[in-house]
C-alpha cells in the first residue's frame, strides 16, 4: 500500500499501468474512492502511468486534525501530479474531484496538461443545502442520507443493479469528519469566474439522469472556459465510470488522442 504524507494528510495512492507513459491523476468524488475508477482503468494501462488517490477522509486515507478545505485538496491534488506522476499530467476528476481540479488548472496551470471534469461544476448545490446536509449527517450519521445519495447518483436503470450494495458500503465507510469536511469545501467554493482562466483542453461529461449534478450546469462550465467542448451521456447518472465506464473510456480516450489547440 502506498501512502505520502502532505500537511497533516496521509493520502493512500496507488499506481498502475506503464510506468514510463504519459501520467494521468484521477480524483474521486464525495463519499467514494479511488475504486471508482477500476472499470475504465484497462483503456489507459497501454499508454498511461494512471495515478489514483483518495481524497482526505476518503477510502485509506486519512486526515489529521479537525478541518480541511477545498484549498488543501488542491494543494493535495498539486503534490501528487509534482511528487508521484512527476508533471505535467492529464487530470480527471468527477464531481469535488472535477472541482479540484478546476482549482488546480488555475492555480498552478503549469501542472496540468489536459483536464477531464466529470458531473462536476464551479459551484455545486447552494451553502443552504450543505449545511442542511451536514446537520442530518451530525444528527443520524451517513446512514440517514445514504438512500438518498444512492439516488442522486445511479440512474433509474441503474439502481436496482445488486452492485449497488457495494457502493452504499462505500459510502458508509467514508469518515464522517471527512465527508463534512468535503461538504464544507464544496458549499464554500464558486470556481465560475475562474473558469474563462484555465488554458488547457478541456472535456466536460455530464450524465442526463445525473441528480447531483444537472446537466445544465456542466454545460453551462464547459461554455465558461475557452478551449472545452461538451459530452452529454444518456441514461447515465452521476458516476458514470460506474454505470458506464465503456462509453466513459472512449470519450476519455478520443479527448487525449486530440490535438492541442493553438
Amino acid at each position: 500500500m502506498n501512502v505520502i504524507e502532505r500537511n497533516g494528510a496521509r493520502l493512500h495512492w496507488r499506481e498502475d499501468g506503464d510506468p514510463a507513459g504519459t501520467p494521468i491523476l484521477f480524483s474521486n468524488s464525495l463519499g467514494t474512492d479511488l475504486r471508482l475508477w477500476d472499470a475504465v482503468l484497462p483503456a489507459f494501462a497501454d499508454n498511461y502511468r494512471i495515478v489514483r488517490y483518495d481524497l482526505r477522509g476518503h477510502g485509506l486515507s486519512e486526515a489529521t486534525g479537525p478541518c480541511f478545505g477545498m484549498r488543501d485538496l488542491i494543494e493535495d491534488a498539486a503534490f501528487l501530479i509534482e511528487s508521484i506522476a512527476k508533471g505535467p499530467a492529464v487530470y480527471v476528476g468527477l464531481s469535488i474531484g472535477g472541482m479540484i481540479g478546476q482549482g488546480l488548472a488555475t492555480r498552478y496551470p503549469h501542472l496540468v496538461s489536459r483536464l477531464v471534469l466529470s458531473n462536476s461544476a464551479g459551484r455545486m448545490g447552494t451553502a443552504d443545502m450543505w449545511r442542511d446536509r451536514i446537520a442530518t449527517i451530525e444528527v443520524g450519521g451517513l446512514e440517514a442520507l445514504v438512500e438518498a445519495i444512492l439516488d442522486r447518483w445511479f440512474g433509474p436503470a441503474y439502481r436496482p443493479r445488486p452492485d449497488v450494495s457495494l457502493w452504499r458500503r462505500m459510502l458508509l465507510s467514508t469518515s464522517q469528519t471527512g465527508y463534512v469536511n468535503c461538504c464544507r469545501a464544496i458549499a464554500e467554493s464558486d470556481f465560475q469566474e475562474a473558469q474563462a482562466r484555465i488554458a488547457c483542453p478541456t472535456l466536460c461529461i455530464s450524465g442526463d439522469e445525473d441528480g447531483a449534478c444537472p446537466p445544465e450546469e456542466v454545460k453551462a462550465m464547459a461554455a465558461r472556459i475557452p478551449h472545452a467542448r461538451y459530452v452529454d451521456l444518456p441514461d447515465v447518472g452521476h458516476l458514470p465510470p460506474v454505470e458506464a465506464p465503456s462509453v466513459f473510456a472512449s470519450h476519455l480516450t478520443e479527448f487525449f488522442r486530440e490535438k492541442a489547440h493553438g
